[in-house]
């Protein structure tokens, strides 16, 4: 081969070096079933795309003008034999398809709790799952360990051979949560928690980042996921509770705002009950929690005036916080929060409310405060009559 030859296909070569199989050559259990499925998916379907193609090839030849030994036969118009293969292959095929796409669907659902770690090891019902919370935020990843009360920004990290339970929400728009290695993607929404369910079985640092495009920000929204051993787990856990920072309500709101190519960021204590303000959207203090509200809807809602209730529920990505209901930020606040931030009230009404339906939704009786105001719910201070 000539030295032009080659310095040619110097690119094709560089190029085809970098490239990364790791859907192919995954860490986890559960990326390792998904790989298997693909390779016999496409076994399956190239059984027909091969034969077509090579069949294709060579009617082309056979029968070309310039061939006259070919048989030439222009009333031929049926084969029984031949109808009975070009359509009992394919359907025999989608029937295996289907067998496989049902059994993949449920054994590899990501909700589906893991009842091995690997092919030939079933699950240590003696050792506890690791339990991970996850946050898509703009444009970084927040993940929330609650048995270890820590807390990692652009940093995850897990124990060889030990399941892991993610639960993963987002602040605002929708994310998609994947690691190649370790799982398919699943998607992170506001307001809404999704599930995943997988195990690495390989030590070594695997390439996380969201698969779903959400803004300006998206290109730097990825993170290390490090898969350790029980001696490197526990140093990191070290590490990150040395790290000393606290995540509170006041620091989650901070770290919430857009940001873009954030660095590696550790947190030593959490508020415990932070994901689950973030999952209900009402980290501010004195805001009703989604949760609240929705036990206020299924018995029956607080009439006419309850439809302004959902409007600062609507989010605003560039205010940040909602303001469907004028300039100033305003939400709905709690009814079953005791100290309501300085200025605002716990609640507005112009008429007696019925408070029976919070009663038998496991509610605590609330507190109200009468105000010549036509806002109902409204966290915000009411403007004075004059």
């Amino acid at each position: 081969m000539s030295r032009l030859k080659i310095l040619a296909l110097l690119p094709l070569a560089v190029a085809l070096s970098g490239c990364n199989y790791v859907v192919l050559a995954p860490a986890g259990d559960i990326a390792a079933q998904q790989r298997d499925l693909v390779i016999i998916s496409t076994v399956l379907m190239l059984l027909i795309v091969v034969p077509v193609m090579a069949l294709t090839v060579l009617f082309a030849w056979r029968y070309r003008q310039s061939n006259t030994a070919a048989r030439y036969e222009p009333d031929w118009d049926h084969s029984t034999k031949l109808e009975l293969v070009i359509w009992s292959a394919p359907l025999l095929i989608i029937i295996c398809l289907g067998a496989l796409t049902w059994m993949g669907t449920h054994l590899l659902d990501p909700y589906r709790t893991l009842g091995r770690i690997h092919a030939d090891r079933a699950v240590d019902q003696s050792k506890a799952p690791l339990e991970v919370d996850v946050v898509a935020l703009d444009w970084k990843w927040l993940f929330i360990y609650p048995d270890y009360g820590i807390a990692t920004v652009n940093d995850l990290a897990a124990p060889v051979d030990r399941p892991i339970n993610f639960r993963i929400t987002a602040s605002s728009v929708m994310n998609s949560f994947y690691i190649p290695a370790l799982a398919g993607q699943i998607y992170a929404m506001p307001g809404m928690e999704t599930k995943l369910h997988a195990v690495v079985n390989h030590p070594g640092t695997y390439k996380g980042f969201s698969a779903n495009y959400s803004g300006a920000g998206f290109s730097g929204m990825h993170f290390n996921f490090q898969g350790l051993d029980d001696k490197g787990f526990d140093a990191w856990i070290a590490q990150a509770k040395s790290a000393g920072g606290s995540l509170g309500r006041t620091e989650y709101l901070q770290l919430e705002k857009p940001s873009q190519n954030e660095p590696v960021r550790r947190y030593g204590t959490i508020d415990s009950d932070l994901y689950r303000l973030i999952l209900n959207m009402c980290v501010e203090t004195g805001k009703m929690c989604q949760s609240e509200m929705m036990a206020i809807d299924a018995k029956g809602g607080a009439g006419h005036q309850g439809l302004n209730n959902t409007l600062p529920l609507a989010y605003d990505k560039y205010a940040r916080r909602g303001t469907a209901l004028g300039p100033e930020p305003s939400f709905v606040a709690g009814t079953c929060t005791p100290d309501a931030p300085q200025g605002k009230t716990t609640a507005s009404i112009t008429a007696p409310l019925d408070t029976s339906p919070l009663l038998g939704a496991g509610l605590k009786r609330p507190v109200f405060t009468p105000l010549k105001s036509s806002s109902f719910f409204l966290g915000q201070r009411p403007k004075s009559d004059s």
